[in-house]
């Protein structure tokens, strides 16, 4: 049995999922970086895939990118420039292959938290 990697953003700002926001999924071995996937959030602020499973999904470092200020951008929300927050870079530990792994995002245009979900 393999575990597996999910996510999904929830936009505080206006009440709603974060929908068609760029994901980047990157894993992290010492100084490099090597990209995994990119999927693009659904309507309920999901990917409509794990991010990784099966035989990929193995102990480490990750790093996934939530590209928040195109988000904003795209809702006619004007943000300074540069952005507060343009990209939500968040790097973590997987540590057992057999379980899930749930990374959810919430955030706005001044602020984020996340948290391992279930």
């Amino acid at each position: 049995m393999h575990g597996y990697l999910t996510t999904h953003v929830l936009d505080s700002a206006h009440g709603c999922p974060g929908h068609d926001i760029l994901v980047s999924l990157y894993r992290i071995d010492g100084e490099q970086r090597t990209l995994l996937n990119e999927v693009k959030t659904n309507d309920d602020g999901r990917c409509d895939q794990p991010l990784l499973a099966g035989e990929d999904f193995q102990a480490g470092v990750y790093e996934l990118i939530f590209n928040a200020g195109d988000y904003y951008r795209n809702r006619g929300v004007e943000l300074p420039t540069p952005a507060f927050l343009d990209q939500v870079v968040l790097r973590f530990g997987l540590a057992d292959e057999d379980e899930h792994y749930h990374v959810p995002l919430l955030i706005s245009p001044y602020s984020y938290s996340t948290y391992r979900g279930s």
